[in-house]
């Protein structure tokens, strides 16, 4: 599990390329038959992916979280990004296949990741936040999902937004999770932008070709900065940060938020004149 700190805005915008790329990007989400994680103190978020291929996996807390097992004192959500797996917790097992969630509650104390077939390993995209109340597990797919229709054909940013951890879904203490997918056409996302002072958020880009890239802008609205991101990698959002994008093609996108509330419509919107 690696370790980030958060960053001062006043700090953020003197960083190099390297250097935004090194606090904010997380590259490697999925290792081959490895947990990957990052634990970051912007709200205490963990953002990472699990790729079980030849082994079972097992999701333990070690030194960095001071606590006897993960979800002793958290919650999670999973998005299943690649083929069939099964996630056993407590001894119940979750089959998850292609963009199926699952929300899981706070005091699950053994959770593994089995792959079904190790020519299609499934990928698990994971976050998860500090909860202070216990919920059901609970599998959420796609269907399940509450749809949001945003954007237009004309302004290129004609996406649906699936709520998979969300109020109107299921009950959660802090995280908010879900996909966004982008209509044929379309490459700009979170356009116009926003920032939302009382949580962070971690965006996930995937779905794309390996010449493809995404533009990811971020920054204070008046003193915007980009990081360029290729298939399958995350990137942090701090709650002073504009989160928006576009790509060169064709891409979905996982976000994940977590903070003070799980009011999804808590924004602070960004005239596009004031974008710097």
């Amino acid at each position: 599990m690696e370790i980030r700190y958060a960053n001062h805005p006043e700090d953020a915008k003197k960083y190099t390329t390297a250097e935004l790329r090194k606090h904010f990007l997380i590259e490697d989400v999925f290792v081959a038959d490895e947990v990957r994680l990052v634990y970051s103190h912007i709200d205490r978020i963990i953002v990472g992916g699990i790729m079980p291929i030849s082994k079972k996996l097992t999701l333990t807390a070690g030194k960095e979280m001071g606590v006897d097992y993960f979800f002793e004192r958290r919650e999670g959500g999973i998005i299943n990004i690649g083929g069939k797996g099964k996630i056993t917790i407590d001894g119940t097992a979750y089959p998850l296949d292609y963009q199926d969630g699952l929300y899981i509650g706070l005091g699950v104390k053994e959770i593994t990741f089995e792959c079904e077939d190790s020519q299609k390993p499934p990928k698990f995209y994971f976050n998860s936040s500090p909860a202070h109340h216990p919920y059901p597990t609970k599998i959420v797919t796609l269907t399940d999902a509450k749809k949001v229709h945003l954007g237009s054909s004309e302004t290129s940013n004609k996406r649906t937004i699936n709520q998979y951890v969300h109020p109107d879904v299921l009950q959660s203490c802090q995280l908010v999770m879900g996909m966004t997918i982008l209509d044929t056409g379309s490459v700009w996302n979170t356009m116009p932008s926003h920032t939302h002072e009382r949580r962070m958020e971690a965006y996930f880009y995937f779905d794309m070709a390996d010449d493809t890239k995404v533009v990811h802008l971020m920054g204070e609205p008046t003193e915007t900065r980009h990081i360029i991101m290729a298939n399958e990698q995350a990137v942090l959002s701090p709650s002073w940060s504009i989160h928006s994008g576009v790509g060169t093609g064709r891409y979905t996108f996982i976000w994940g938020m977590c903070g003070e509330n799980i009011t999804f419509t808590d924004m602070d919107h960004i005239a596009m004149n004031d974008l710097r």
